[in-house]
């Protein structure tokens, strides 16, 4: 076998786990012409072919996927052992990468990483905002945050942020045209704004009072993907708005928002911070958690 670069090796990992070259180029911060003749030289290299290309995707061969299944845990080790030479380290440095869905990372995670980086100058911190449920340790994050307990056994779970709830809102000119809902029922018959996640399902409303508890599957004409799209719908007088009350207290305050059915809404659980236990976090994922606890939620 002609002699190959270990480098060449977690270059296409990072192929397969980006899902193409420009993905992975700029995740390496190279040129996609230099990662394609690193995994030409790898093959070249293996005497075999370990992708198979089109002009939108790749994939891996049989011989390409068996040589993922041994090559990453062995990646995950050599990242575990540069981790603990970390720990030599007196101050942290490096970069901590958080997945994260938007409403944690507008409202939670940017307050808590601006602070954490005046005081920690030498840590880098990339945040990526991600609603869906992905595999952090497998996409190379050191964190995820996602809303209450519903995550895997192989991790640790911290709760960050002051406790959550949603808010009904609507705009006043609405509300003079359609009339204000009393109850959770006199919403059908609304235009309700709906939410659908990046798998395609609706987000449901949850209400609860004097130990009833209700779910309501909003109707209306307008479907968006994110809470800011949301609540410029509700200021323009498109329809009730179901977002978290962090997205509503200024215009609510400017009376530019009118909060519905407030004693229907209960309290949720906090965001909870996750990271994998069967891993020593580097110095500066542990400076960060450590920041995390003791940081004053206003």
């Amino acid at each position: 076998m002609t002699p190959l670069r270990l480098d060449s090796l977690e270059t296409f990992a990072s192929i397969v786990r980006c899902g193409g070259f420009r993905a992975a180029a700029l995740e390496r911060g190279i040129s996609s012409s230099a990662l394609s003749q690193s995994l030409n030289a790898l093959e070249a290299a293996l005497g075999i072919r370990l992708l198979n290309r089109t002009t939108r995707s790749v994939s891996p061969t049989e011989a390409g996927a068996r040589l993922l299944a041994q090559l990453e845990p062995a990646l995950r080790d050599i990242r575990l052992a540069l981790t603990d030479l970390d720990q030599l380290r007196s101050t942290p440095s490096g970069t901590i990468r958080i997945n994260a869905p938007g409403p944690a990372v507008d409202h939670v995670l940017c307050p808590l990483a601006f602070d954490f980086m005046r005081a920690y100058p030498e840590v880098n911190v990339e945040i990526v905002s991600d609603a869906a449920i992905v595999d952090i340790v497998d996409q190379g994050f050191d964190a995820g945050v996602r809303f209450g307990r519903q995550l895997a056994q192989d991790m640790i779970a911290t709760p960050i942020g002051p406790p959550l709830r949603y808010a009904i809102v609507a705009s006043p000119e609405y509300l003079r045209a359609r009339g204000t809902p009393k109850t959770p029922q006199d919403l059908f018959g609304h235009d309700c704004i709906r939410r659908r996640f990046p798998g395609g399902t609706l987000m449901t409303w949850q209400f609860e009072k004097d130990g009833e508890a209700l779910t309501v599957t909003p109707e209306g004409r307008l479907t968006l993907g994110s809470a800011h799209q949301e609540l410029q719908a509700a200021l323009a007088g498109q329809g009730i708005a179901h977002i978290f009350e962090d997205y509503a207290k200024e215009p609510l305050a400017q009376a530019q928002l009118v909060e519905l059915l407030p004693d229907w809404s209960p309290t949720l659980p906090n965001w909870f911070l996750y990271y994998p236990n069967r891993r020593h976090p580097s110095t500066a994922m542990k400076a960060f958690l450590e920041h995390a606890r003791t940081y004053a939620w206003g």
